[in-house]
C-alpha cells in the first residue's frame, strides 16, 4: 500500500508516522524545511518538537512526487487551504483511490464539510473523514487512542480501517460521515469555552455545564442537518469534545484559555503557529444556527469574544442557559 499523506503539520506527521512501518508512506509539507528535517533528521521541530519520527517515513515538498503513486490519500491540511490543496493535486491522483480527511472544520461561505469538498473536487473517489479524540502529542508518546473513520460505504471504511490501525491505536467505523464532521468541526468552539473558563478560573462544575450544554448544541446542529443523534455519544462527538475541552495540548483550549487570561486574540493567534479552527468555525455555526432556526448561546458568546465584541469574563456568565431549557437536548 502506497500511503501519500498532504500536510506536515502536528497531526498530518503523527498520521504518517502511524503508517509508514507498515505501508509505503510519503508525507507532503509545503515547507521544504520541514520536509528537510523529516527524511535528514526523522524529526518534525516546527510541529512536534523532539518527538522520533520513523525512519521508514519519508517527505517531500513536491506535491507531484506524493501523490503519483499513492494508493490512499490522506488530507490534513487546515479547512482554509483544503479545496486549494486538492485543486492542485487533482490532475496529479490517480483515478479512483479513497481519499481521506483528517480536517475538522466547515469551508467558510459554503459551509461544506471537507468530504463534499472531495466529492466536488474529486468525483467518483471514495471520500471518508477520520475523526475522534486524537491529541497528536499524545499518540506520538505512544499512548492508547481511539478514531472512527467514517464513510457512507462501510465496506470502504472496514478496508481503511484496516491501513489506519496500528498497536494502541484503534479504529472503529461509521456510516454517519455529516454527524462525525459535524461533531468534530463544532466541538473546536466549545473548546474555546472550556478554555476560557480555564483561564478564568471559573471551577470545574462550569466548565462540566459548559461541555455538557455545548454537546447539545452540536447534536442539534447536527441532527438538523441530517445525523444520527447518537453519533454525537460516540467518539467523533463526545470523545473528541471531552479531549479537545481538558487537554493542554489542545489548541482551540489554549486560546480559549489565554483569553480568559486577558491576551488580545491577535497575539494568541501570532505566537500558536498552529491552525485553531474553534476561531473560524463560531460564525459559521451560528449561521448554521440561523438556517435551521435553531438557538446556539454559547457560539455566539464565543464568537463575539473572538471578534473583540465582548470581554470573556463578561461572556462567561452567558454560556450556561438560564434554566428553561429542558435536558438533555
Amino acid at each position: 500500500m502506497h500511503v501519500a499523506v498532504l500536510g506536515g503539520g502536528s497531526w498530518g506527521t503523527t498520521m504518517a508516522s502511524l503508517l509508514a512501518p507498515r505501508h509505503s508512506t510519503i508525507l507532503w509539507a509545503r515547507s521544504p524545511e520541514v520536509a528537510k528535517a523529516v527524511n535528514d533528521d526523522h524529526r518534525n521541530p516546527a510541529y512536534l518538537g523532539d518527538a522520533p519520527l520513523p525512519e521508514e517515513l519519508s517527505a517531500t515538498s513536491d506535491l507531484g512526487e506524493a501523490v503519483a503513486e499513492a494508493d490512499l490519500l490522506v488530507v490534513g491540511v487546515p479547512t482554509s487551504g483544503f479545496r486549494a490543496v486538492l485543486e492542485e493535486a487533482r490532475e496529479l491522483v490517480r483515478p479512483w483511490i479513497p481519499v481521506v480527511s483528517l480536517a475538522k472544520g466547515l469551508e467558510r461561505g459554503s459551509y461544506l464539510r471537507m468530504t463534499e469538498i472531495i466529492k466536488e473536487l474529486l468525483p467518483g473517489h471514495p471520500a471518508a473523514a477520520l475523526t475522534g479524540p486524537n491529541i497528536a502529542r499524545e499518540i506520538m508518546e505512544g499512548k492508547a487512542a481511539a478514531a472512527v473513520v467514517a464513510t457512507e460505504d462501510l465496506a470502504v471504511a472496514a478496508a481503511i480501517q484496516k491501513v489506519v490501525t496500528r498497536g494502541v491505536f484503534r479504529v472503529y467505523t461509521n456510516d454517519d460521515v455529516v454527524g462525525c464532521e459535524i461533531g468534530g468541526a463544532l466541538k473546536n468552539v466549545i473548546a474555546i469555552a472550556a478554555g476560557i473558563g480555564e483561564g478564568l478560573g471559573v471551577g470545574d462544575n462550569t466548565r462540566a455545564a459548559v461541555m455538557s450544554r455545548g454537546l447539545a448544541e452540536i447534536t442539534r446542529v447536527g441532527v438538523a442537518m441530517g445525523a444520527r443523534p447518537e453519533t454525537f455519544l460516540g467518539l467523533a462527538g463526545m470523545g473528541d469534545l471531552i479531549a479537545t475541552c481538558t487537554s493542554p495540548y489542545s489548541r482551540n483550549r489554549t486560546v480559549g484559555e489565554q483569553l480568559g487570561q486577558g491576551r488580545p486574540l491577535e497575539e494568541i493567534l501570532a505566537n500558536l503557529h498552529m491552525v485553531a479552527e474553534g476561531v473560524n468555525t463560531a460564525v459559521l455555526v451560528l449561521e448554521l444556527g440561523e438556517r435551521y432556526g435553531l438557538q446556539m448561546p454559547i457560539c455566539e458568546m464565543i464568537d463575539r469574544v473572538v471578534r473583540g465584541q465582548m470581554a470573556p469574563a463578561d461572556a462567561y456568565f452567558g454560556l450556561t442557559p438560564a434554566g428553561h431549557e429542558l435536558d438533555p437536548g
